[in-house]
Formats: structure tokens, sequence, C-alpha cells
């Protein structure tokens, strides 16, 4: 069974299973997501939406959120000592499509929970504080450094010389 889904202004023909980079959407990894634009339902028996199917929709697991590599748009003006120069990254979300869902039906895949973060363990007492901290790095005494030989002095002008007559 395969579906063709609108988002980010494309158009993409997915199945279950299919990983896909789309245009950024909101949503935390492990979360799971539906898209409501779907154009049509294949399978057995293909459906054409109208310009969507009503009641159905795509349920995908989002698996990062990302940025794409820099585009840079440079502009110039040959002899008008004119440029511009900017730079782009686009943002995506890469995606695995879980479910293709009909008539209105809910996921049956639930989002993975994050694991949580283990907070960090306050020593008991000020002696084992001591022996956990590192030592601090000793700060060493500058050498001298040598001294600079003595700047010469300029050589004195010369005296123009004489233009001669021809």
């Amino acid at each position: 069974m395969f579906a063709v889904i609108k988002t980010g202004g494309k158009q993409y023909r997915v199945a279950a299973e299919d990983k896909l980079k789309v245009e950024k959407v909101p949503g935390e990894p492990g979360e799971i997501i539906q898209f409501g634009d779907v154009l049509v339902v294949g399978g057995d028996s293909v459906t054409l939406g109208t310009p969507t199917i009503a009641g159905a929709s795509v349920a995908a697991e989002v698996l990062d959120q990302g940025r794409g590599p820099k585009v840079i748009a440079f502009k110039k003006r040959r002899r008008k000592n004119s440029r511009r120069k900017r730079g782009h990254r686009q943002e995506f979300t890469l995606i695995r499509v879980t479910e293709i869902l009909t008539d209105g039906a809910k996921p049956t895949v639930t989002a993975r929970r994050k694991p949580e973060a283990k907070p960090a363990e306050a020593p008991a007492e000020a002696g084992e504080a001591a022996a956990t901290e590192k030592p601090q790095a000793k700060t060493r005494a500058k050498a001298p450094s040598a001294k600079k030989p003595a700047a010469k002095k300029p050589a004195a002008a010369k005296p123009a010389g004489k233009r001669q007559k021809k």
C-alpha cells in the first residue's frame, strides 16, 4: 500500500517503513506526527482525492531534526564595485513512515519515550569532594625574554645632485 502526501509545498509518494527528508515540521525525535493532506491512496484499489481524501492520514515517526548544507548566493555586477554574498542552510526533518491510515483511524504505534537524563550526584562530605575534584594546573613563572638588538640609526641623507645643462 502506498500514499501520496503533501507537506512543505511538495508531494511525496510514501509506503510503510519509508525514510525521507521533508521540510521542517514541529516535533521532537521519537514523536509520532500525522500528515492529513493525503492526495492518493493506492494498493489493490486506488483512491483519488479531490484534492485530498477525507479521513485519510499518514503517521510517521520523527527520527531527526537537522539543517542541510550551506548554499551560497553570490551576486556581482562587473565593473560596478557591487557584490552581495548571502548564505543559507535549509532546515529539514528526517521521518520514517509507520502507517497509512484510512477512514479516520487512529495510529496504533505510540511515540518512543526519551531516555531521562540522570541528575549529577552531589558528594556527601567535603572530604569526598576534595578527593574527586581535579587539582588545578600550576602557573609557571614566565621566563625573561632575550633582549632585542638595538635599532640601527638611519643613514644620513645625501645631498641632491646638481642638474647639468645640455
